[in-house]
């Protein structure tokens, strides 16, 4: 398919040439990489044909303990209208079995690293021509740098014997894409901060909030200073019921990141805790950011604190005709005109934001609607 060989092409580009990785690594290697190591006891599951995707993500689910097998992931991720398995089913399909998928950097040391850490990773390869793609997933299981081979759990192929520097060809071949997929609480040890964040936000779209809250809270021992952790952590102990434990993770978020989002969250949930007085402190905060892509939102939760702290008369229907101002006796606060309308559809709905700026739906982040696409969309037909 024309389209299909574009993205080969551009992605190929300058990447076939010789194996530069593999040629600096053999001839300094990395002392915590050892010479050798082999994940022996990663499970094996020949494929069938064009099954190679449902094959390897049976593979590294079965090594961290998931009960799977390629039938029944087939029937999930498979696309017999493209013959294969697109990337971002594959680490969709991961996360729908509790384990969360992880995008890794682009090198040959951080699969090694990976593999060194005893984590099995699911490599795209491919091995045709860059102009007549043969697209391939295996799992990368070990390595000996001695010998400058790789070892992969491939097709029907238990134990594929590969040159390391044949290896790096095809990898590259395929954008270097590659992941790995682990119980919540665990990441990768090469793992970025950008690939930790989309993995926890799509891990979050299909896990239960209790597991949500694992992730998010590992994710931050590593990136304690990331907004969207911090968000996503808030959201997820909102979720659980747990309101006082998200008010303390927005607190943190609102106080680090000086966040109108972030107290906004707060304000709100102080709301729901009956804090009327430190939900008006958190939305005055909001409305002191001066962000105008959250100004409305900060005002609507305003004006509830200040009812709720009992320093307005509540809006009722018989004065909805016209938006409601004053504030006798309000000692410096600055009272802001709201609409009995907004006031309603506020009451109705808690306003929770995720990190990446969404509106929550039943509390929780719709951040995760926009994070999971981090794997490539483009699809691959004729995986083999």
């Amino acid at each position: 398919m024309p389209w299909l060989w574009l993205f080969v092409a551009v992605c190929g580009l300058g990447l076939s040439g010789c194996a530069v990785q593999t040629r600096a690594l053999l001839a300094h290697p990395p002392s915590h990489l050892g010479h050798s190591a082999e994940l022996a006891a990663t499970p094996f599951f020949p494929q069938t044909e064009y099954q190679c995707g449902p094959a390897a993500l049976a593979t590294v689910l079965g090594a961290v303990g998931v009960d799977t097998d390629p039938l029944r992931l087939g029937e999930q991720i498979f696309l017999p209208a493209r013959t294969g398995t697109l990337q971002i089913e594959m680490m969709a399909g991961a996360r729908r079995h509790g384990a969360v998928a992880t995008k890794l950097p682009p090198t040959v040391e951080a699969v090694l690293r990976e593999v060194r850490a005893g984590h099995a990773v699911v490599v795209l390869q491919n091995l045709g021509l860059s102009w007549y793609p043969a697209w391939h997933y295996a799992v990368l299981i070990g390595y000996d740098l001695d010998a400058g081979e790789v070892l992969l759990r491939s097709g029907a192929t238990r134990r594929d014997v590969m040159a390391l520097r044949t290896f790096e060809h095809t990898w590259a071949r395929s954008g270097h894409w590659a992941f790995v997929a682990l119980p919540p609480g665990q990441w990768p040890v090469t793992a970025h901060e950008n690939e930790v964040v989309d993995a926890s936000v799509g891990f979050e779209r299909v896990a239960s909030p209790q597991q949500a809250v694992t992730v998010y809270r590992s994710a931050l021992q590593r990136f304690n200073g990331n907004l969207s952790l911090a968000m996503g952590l808030g959201n997820s102990l909102h979720a659980t019921g747990d309101k006082r434990a998200a008010a303390d993770a927005f607190r943190y978020a609102a106080q680090q990141h000086h966040s109108a989002p972030a107290w906004i969250n707060l304000a709100s949930t102080l709301l729901e805790l009956a804090d009327a007085r430190g939900a008006l402190a958190a939305a005055r905060e909001a409305v002191a950011v001066g962000d105008a892509r959250w100004q409305e939102q900060a005002e609507a939760v305003q004006a509830l604190a200040l009812v709720g702290s009992g320093r307005t008369h509540r809006p009722t229907l018989a004065n909805s005709a016209a938006e409601w101002s004053g504030c006798p006796g309000v000692d410096d606060l600055h009272c802001q005109p709201f609409h009995v309308a907004q006031v309603a559809r506020y009451q109705r709905q808690a306003v929770l934001f995720g990190g990446g700026g969404q509106k929550a739906v039943d509390g929780r982040s719709r951040a995760a609607s926009l994070r999971d696409h981090a794997a490539p969309t483009v699809g691959h037909g004729g995986v083999y």
